[in-house]
């Protein structure tokens, strides 16, 4: 089986963990932390995976704070996309747009803390 997990480079590594957990009911699958304070570790949201490590630009590695914005969106796909992007914006994420009924999609975007955007979704029933 082939799978794609993304891996996020933040600033404040332990700061982002706490928020994706209450954001996103995320679970902390495995964590390294070293010496520095640095960090990595593996997450899940659901049965979705995705890593998150502090930024190192000695490996080239930069969170969208030290680039001035991402080049990634995440799209979150869950059962109540409205109840997903209340929580995430209760625990402090930016609404970018709300969520709304668009292109055959029940969606919304947020920024998180660390500078990730994320649309959060379903899925619209066909002629819907």
């Amino acid at each position: 089986m082939t799978s794609i997990a993304p891996m996020l480079s933040v600033r404040r590594g332990a700061q982002a963990i706490e928020f994706y957990k209450a954001a996103f009911g995320a679970g902390e699958l495995f964590r390294i932390d070293s010496d520095d304070g640095a960090m990595v570790a593996r997450l899940s949201v659901g049965a979705a995976e995705f890593w998150l490590a502090d930024e190192s630009p000695e490996h080239l590695n930069f969170s969208p704070e030290s680039l001035g914005g991402g080049t990634v969106r995440m799209v979150m796909i869950v059962d109540d996309p409205d109840a997903a992007f209340e929580r995430a914006a209760a625990a402090g994420a930016t609404v970018v747009w709300p969520v709304a009924n668009q292109h055959g999609w029940r969606i919304g975007r947020i920024v998180d803390p660390f500078g990730h955007h994320w649309e959060i979704g379903k899925p619209l029933p066909e002629g819907s």
